[in-house]
């Protein structure tokens, strides 16, 4: 069996389920009709669902980002929702601590 430790003589994305289907089910072409899209970006992601790699995967694609395809079990539409909530909650708590601190002052 092999490790599923990513290193450089192992990265991630050896393992990767995908690397066993054409590029095309994980990449829309030109003037894709959205019925077409959603069936092969929903196959898309039944790969990726049993795929041992799925999250250092994902985690690649938001680091990046990676602007298109299905990476991770997600599209590029919900990635963009992902890296949005964490900026939001990135954000989030860094500020309750700088208004608890106000409330103390000002109480």
């Amino acid at each position: 069996m092999r490790s599923l430790d990513p290193s450089e003589d192992n990265p991630w994305h050896t393992l990767a389920a995908c690397r066993r289907d054409e590029a095309g089910l994980f990449f829309a072409p030109s003037k894709e009709p959205t019925a077409a899209r959603l069936a092969r970006e929903e196959h898309a992601k039944r790969v990726c669902a049993g795929c041992p790699v799925l999250l250092s995967c994902r985690e690649h694609a938001l680091a990046q980002p990676e602007p298109y395809g299905v990476w991770g079990g997600l599209t590029a539409a919900e990635r963009r929702v992902l890296l949005a909530r964490r900026r939001r909650r990135a954000t989030e708590s860094t500020l309750v601590p700088v208004q608890l601190e106000r409330g103390r002052i000002a109480g």
